[in-house]
Parts: structure tokens; sequence; C-alpha cells
């Protein structure tokens, strides 16, 4: 199996010739098309110059003269009525030319080779050497009739020109190639980095810290993966100490129940004291069933597909419902609860929506100190949305704590009693629920001064 670096080097050679490629054809195109015109008439122009040069000047030598002219970087071929052929210059590679062609420039016209040569794939026609490849004129001396066959001598006007243009071309594809190689390798390193990273995470090792110092797509793949690792680790430290916490939590009042069960058994238990082992077993069993209910919820959130039964409904009325229910504790408390209520109808799940207040009225009660203030509110913003605003005068959260509120088994406040310490379950689940009705929630809170959270959601 090929390695991405591989892949990469002969990606990037493909690449590489296959543009190359596509240039000399598009390249060799143009020529057929726009140059190949241009040249045939370009060099028409010389030729009848040529040849009307020595009409108009019959005391030059022809024979010095042509040589003059190949000088100059031309090929020629001159032949007569008679038949004597000469040539002046280079030799051409290939001399073939159809008598059939010389007899119609010996007859006035002129031939255009240039023009008119076959078209090749491979072959950008400029270079070919071939005396087909010309172009033909007529002209006479003292009554005799000759034909003029000219073309650019490609190797003596371009000379060591074309020889740089073959080193540099060739210079530039080993250039390339190398630096696709080395370049190849930059790119790879950090990924081959992340895999080895990956394969310490597989085996349980999250101290990670990747050495990757860059401001591309690359280094932010790296960065992104070092937030991943954090939060991977901090998830497992998480579910390690909720695993404690919830064996912790069932084992209490396990024991608890265990143990004021049997004093029930007892025959010296007054009557006050088996209404108080009672009210204790009762009041554990409640917090096992919470937690056990917390659980379920969130195990059934997590499977997200087909788990919300829509309804329309007040939402006013249910938070009216939530605040009478849990009277007890915010009045035993002493909490001014203050309500901005209109009548709002929103689509979703009643019973998921209902344990969303309820989650936040309850943690507001619960970390409000007695005498403070509880405000509820709910108004529309822009058409089809609306936003629930819960803010208290609690404890407020800390700034470190901040982020990972909503993460599932967060415990901010190590320092809580056990009264007041949850499963670190309950804004989970309420993100969650928000989440599957494509709302959001943000919070703001700042120590002493208490927390307002705002959930908004479509209509």
């Amino acid at each position: 199996m090929k390695t991405l670096y591989i892949r990469f080097v002969l990606t990037a050679i493909c690449i590489l010739i296959s543009s190359s490629l596509l240039a000399f054809f598009l390249t060799n195109a143009y020529y057929q098309v726009y140059l190949k015109p241009f040249n045939d008439k370009k060099i028409t122009k010389i030729a009848q110059e040529t040849a009307a040069f020595v009409t108009t000047l019959p005391s030059v030598a022809l024979s010095d003269y042509m040589e003059t002219v190949a000088h100059s970087g031309y090929q020629i071929y001159i032949t007569n009525e008679q038949g004597r052929d000469a040539y002046y210059g280079n030799a051409f590679k290939t001399k073939y030319l159809p008598h059939t062609v010389v007899a119609t420039v010996l007859d006035g016209k002129v031939y255009h080779g240039i023009k008119n040569f076959p078209k090749r794939l491979f072959i950008t026609g400029f270079f070919d050497d071939e005396l087909l490849n010309t172009i033909g004129v007529p002209f006479q001396i003292d009554g005799n009739k000759y034909a003029l066959f000219i073309r650019p001598d490609v190797e003596l006007q371009f000379g060591e020109m074309r020889i740089f243009f073959a080193q540099l071309l060739l210079l530039s594809l080993v250039l390339t190639v190398l630096f696709i190689f080395i370049g190849t390798r930059y790119i790879v390193r950090p990924i081959q980095i992340l895999t080895k990273a990956t394969t310490k995470i597989a085996q349980g090792d999250y101290n990670i810290q990747l050495a990757v110092d860059r401001k591309d797509e690359i280094g932010t793949l790296a960065k992104s993966f070092e937030r991943m690792t954090e939060s991977i680790q901090r998830l497992e430290e998480m579910r390690q100490e909720f695993v404690a916490n919830v064996s912790h939590e069932i084992q209490s009042p396990l024991t608890s129940i265990q143990g004021f069960s049997h004093a029930l058994r007892t025959e010296h238990v007054t009557e006050e004291e088996r209404k108080q082992y009672a009210s204790i077993i009762e009041e554990e069993s409640r917090r096992m069933s919470v937690m056990s209910k917390q659980l379920l919820l969130l195990a059934s959130l997590d499977k997200e597909r087909d788990i919300l039964e829509w309804t329309t409904f007040d939402i006013r009325e249910q938070i009216q419902q939530i605040i009478h229910a849990t009277a007890w504790s915010w009045r035993e408390k002493e909490l001014g609860i203050e309500m901005d209520l209109p009548s709002t109808y929103i689509k979703g799940d009643k019973r998921f929506l209902h344990q969303v207040w309820l989650n936040l009225i309850q943690n507001s009660i619960k970390f409000t100190e007695p005498g403070g203030t509880i405000l509820i509110s709910v108004r529309m913003i822009e058409k089809d949305s609306i936003q629930v605003t819960i803010q208290d005068t609690g404890q407020g959260i800390h700034e470190e704590d901040m982020p990972y509120i909503f993460d599932r088994y967060y415990k901010g406040d190590k320092a809580r009693t056990r009264k007041e310490s949850g499963s670190g379950l309950g804004l989970s689940i309420v993100k969650k629920i928000i989440y599957l009705h494509k709302g959001t929630i943000t919070v703001q809170s700042e120590v002493g001064k208490g927390t307002v959270f705002q959930v908004i959601l479509p209509r």
C-alpha cells in the first residue's frame, strides 16, 4: 500500500506531466490555427522580395546572392526548366518534393508549403526541416524560368538558444521533481506526526504536544487535534469521576436504605424515629430515581433519531406549571420570582422542553442564596423565533468553568455540599434537547452576582 508521501509525489509528477503535455498540445494547436498561416504569409513575402531582387538586378550572381540570403538564416532550393538543382544553406532533412509542385511554380504560381504542411500530433510544423515545408515562388532571368523554394533555417536562427532552452527545460524538470519530493515531505511530515499521535491516543495516552507551528490548513488541523485531545482527556477524566460519583451516589443511599430498613425492624424504635427513618428512606429512594431517570433520558437523547414528538403548546403555561411545582423549594429559601410571560405558542416536544425549563429553574433555585431573585421572561425575536431568559442573583459560575458547564459529567464547584451537588448531567441534557430543536443556548455569569441563561428556539 502506497504511503501518503509517495501518493503526493506521484500525484504531483502526474500533474506536471499532464500539464506539460496539455501545454504542448495547446501550443501546437495555436501554431496550426494562427501562427502557421501567419508564417506562411511572412515567408511568402520574403521569398517574393528575394526573387524580385534577382529579377531586377540580373547582373548580380545568382549563387552569390543566394549564399548571402542563406547565411542570414534560410534554407534555399532552386531549380529551373532544365532540372538543374541548387541548394544553399544547411541541407534539408527530407528533400522530397513532387514534380507537380515544381511544375506548378515554374508555371508562375506560388507554392504555400508551410500553410498546407500536414498537421501532426506531436510535432510542431514550424520545426519540420523538409523541402515540402517551404514557400515556392517563380522568377525569370534572361527568359529562363526558375522556381525558388525557401524556409527559415531554425537551427541557424536559434543556434545556441535552442540548446540553452533545451538545457533549461531539462534542468527545470529535474528541479521541479526534486522540489516536489522536498515539498511533499514538508506537507506530509505533520500528518505523520498526527498519525503517531492518534496511535498514542488509541493506547490511552492523552499527553500529546504536537510540534507543528504552521499557519496553513495543516497547522489549523494540528491545533484542532490538540484541542480534541484535551477534550477527550477531559471527557475521560470526567467519565471516570462520574463513574466514581455515581457509584458513590448509588452506594450511599443504598447503604442508608439498608441501614434504616434494618433499624425499622428492631423492636425498640419509637414512632417518631420510625417516621424519621421512613422519611430518609423515601428521600434516598427519590435521589436514586432522579439519577436513573437522567441517565435514561440522556441515553435516549443520544439516539436522536425519531425521538421528538412534535406538538404545539403555550410555553407560558408550561413554565408556570414548573414554578408552581417547585414552589416549596423557592419559598423555603424566600426567593423572589419575577415573571414576564406573554402567551407564546411554540412547536416542539413538550416533554423534553419541560425538562429544559425544569433543569434551568431548579439550578437557579439551588444556587441562589436565600432572599435572592429569579427572573423568567419570554419574548419574540425576529419573526419566527422566541427567546427564553432565566436570570438569577445566585453564586455565579467561575470563568474557568464556563467553557465546560455543558460538558457531560462536569461539575464546576467541587466544594459544593452533597445536598447541592448533582450528577453533572443536567446542563448537558438541556443543551442536547435544545440542539435537537435546532435552537441555541448561551450563558453569562459573574461570581457573586448571578447567572443568565438565554435559550433561542424556532417557533
